[in-house]
């Protein structure tokens, strides 16, 4: 399977307009962002567990990461609220599911195999520094290698941010909402910047809280060797 897998394309989707769609696993829901492969697959997707829903024991052979956006997400290492962001390398394992539901932005087999560095952090709190020469907003660096930045970002109402993306963008929109282009982005719309790309953003009147990987298209993605 193939979905917005032509990383030199600027895509969009605006998640909060499509339908969930059933995985192999009773309960658990997602809205697909893009991928290529099947059930093993290099994917970026929204993901949504019911009530009591449970996913099987797994091992992420390629590394996973994901972001909470609403509820309670939970596994055998611990509660993780709504606001944290979780890197899960490739090796570790574990039992996902959520009592009182939860939805999850994930990305799968997107790592460095070589990373080992699992852990956690709560975005929610202090920690944001104002990022120079983009006046109104902040920022909460939460990984930093030699392939790739993720972060996320306050952006004031009004300010107006420049996303220069010479090594390829994604960016989520978390809470709030900001304009690009002709395009309105509300909680949940994605967009990915292809190498080289410029733009300009500009906050909503409520201002916005976003996600953003940096710098991880510098080579052209693949499908999972299994």
């Amino acid at each position: 399977m193939e979905l917005n897998a032509d990383f030199s394309k600027r895509t969009v989707v605006h998640a909060a307009d499509i339908p969930w769609k059933p995985s192999p696993m009773a309960g658990v829901d997602r809205r697909m962002l893009d991928r290529i492969g099947d059930e093993v697959a290099r994917a970026t997707s929204i993901v949504r567990y019911a009530p009591g829903s449970h996913f099987s024991a797994h091992t992420h052979t390629g590394g996973e990461e994901f972001f909470v956006l609403e509820g309670v997400f939970q596994d055998e290492h611990g509660d993780f609220p709504a606001g944290t962001y979780v890197r899960n390398p490739p090796t570790t394992s574990h039992t996902p599911g959520s009592e009182e539901g939860c939805v999850i932005f994930v990305k799968l087999w997107q790592f460095d195999m070589n990373d080992r560095n699992q852990f956690r952090i709560d975005t929610n709190g202090d920690g944001y520094l104002p990022v120079d020469g983009a006046p109104g907003v902040t920022r909460l660096m939460l990984h930093s290698d030699d392939a790739e930045d993720v972060s996320t970002e306050h952006w004031e109402a009004g300010a107006s941010v420049m996303l220069d993306a010479p090594d390829g963008m994604e960016v989520l929109v978390l809470s709030g909402g900001f304009e690009e282009g002709s395009e309105t982005f509300a909680k949940d719309s994605w967009l990915r910047l292809p190498r080289g790309s410029e733009t300009t953003a500009t906050a909503g009147a409520d201002g916005t809280k976003v996600w953003i990987k940096r710098r991880h298209l510098a080579q052209p993605p693949k499908a999972p060797a299994t």
